[in-house]
């Protein structure tokens, strides 16, 4: 999508009408599509030449409707001071939005791992948003861990959270989502502490 298509002119019309195209495109996800622009088009009731000019490919629909897409920050304000709860305040708000969202983020998984084109890209999905989350939850850590520690703390936490590990948890463990949710935020916290009381060595 083109956001000088949508900041130039009618600027507010353009924007209901890519929220109207969005709206449909994860309504569309959750019931397990994976739609097109001209299904998208068609569910918003919107024309298809119109629809184009936003999203010129499934790919970018795709990409638009993922549900965390808009979020720069998952830190409350004012932020937390301490490293541990600057990262149990992301990683309790990052699972929420997997719980809140779980139907579309169980398609969306489901498309990033099946779907790819033809020149064998994957669908952009997994934007590693996350990863970005937890980086800046982990500034304080600056000085304390290296900038290649601290990379790979975020990497083990990442690994440990999120809808890969709430379909495990729930699905193979058993637990209830309450349940998944308290595993999740107990694991960032033990690798978080494990991380400031006994390092991470360097890769060989």
């Amino acid at each position: 999508m083109s956001r000088g298509y949508v900041e130039v002119g009618r600027t507010g019309q353009k924007r209901r009408t890519f929220d109207a195209l969005v709206e449909a495109a994860r309504t569309l996800v959750a019931s397990g599509i994976s739609p097109t622009v001209d299904d998208a088009a068609q569910a918003a009731g919107i024309a298809r030449s119109t629809a184009y000019r936003y999203f010129p490919g499934q790919r970018e629909l795709l990409a638009a409707a993922h549900p965390e897409t808009s979020r720069a920050s998952l830190l409350p304000v004012p932020h937390p001071e301490s490293v541990k709860e600057r990262l149990d305040a992301v990683v309790s708000e990052f699972i929420r939005i997997i719980v809140d969202t779980e139907s579309q983020q169980r398609t969306m998984l489901r498309l990033s791992l099946e779907q790819t084109d033809s020149d064998g890209n994957g669908l952009p999905l997994r934007q590693g948003r996350a990863i970005a989350w937890i980086t800046e939850a982990l500034t304080p850590l600056e000085g304390t861990l290296t900038e290649a520690q601290i990379h790979r703390l975020v990497l083990a936490i990442r690994s440990a959270i999120g809808i890969e590990s709430l379909v495990w948890l729930t699905d193979i463990g058993g637990l209830s989502r309450e349940e998944a949710t308290a595993s999740m935020r107990w694991t960032a916290s033990a690798l978080l502490a494990h991380a400031l009381s006994h390092g991470l060595a360097a890769h060989e």
